[in-house]
């Protein structure tokens, strides 16, 4: 048996970290996804020709290492590839109402637009001049 993703999107907002008391940093972000709409076996058009579109909205999550990359490289906008599992959750509100949520816990992340430069990074730049007169 197996329980794999794969989804390809958009970030929906920045990546936010938090850190468990027992030291395990949680970095979560959004990815929308978007598929064309069908009807009875057609793709629907608007009014100018243009497909129409349904976005989902995912829920991502990131353990540690990866995390940190993501919190550090990503931002909203910024199209990436994320391979990983789904994970339920079911909780109880404080109303005693049982609750039921859905994550995708990424394994692996991989950039498919330019990631954004780290703040404590400079731009290095290659100089192939030969400086030799």
């Amino acid at each position: 048996m197996q329980n794999i993703v794969i989804l390809a999107g958009n970030i929906g907002q920045t990546p936010e970290t938090r850190t468990t008391q027992g030291g395990t940093s949680i970095t979560s972000f959004t990815l929308a996804t978007s598929r064309p709409r069908y009807s009875e076996g057609r793709v629907v058009r608007d009014e100018n020709g243009y497909r129409v579109q349904d976005t989902e909205w995912h829920r991502i999550t990131c353990f540690n290492g990866l995390g940190k990359t993501v919190q550090q490289y990503c931002e909203k906008g910024m199209k990436l590839l994320v391979r990983g599992r789904i994970h339920y959750t079911k909780w109880t509100d404080a109303a005693g109402v049982d609750r039921y949520g859905c994550e995708i816990i990424a394994e692996t992340v991989d950039f498919l637009t330019k990631a954004k430069q780290a703040e404590d990074e400079e731009p290095s730049f290659i100089d192939d001049e030969d400086d030799q007169s």
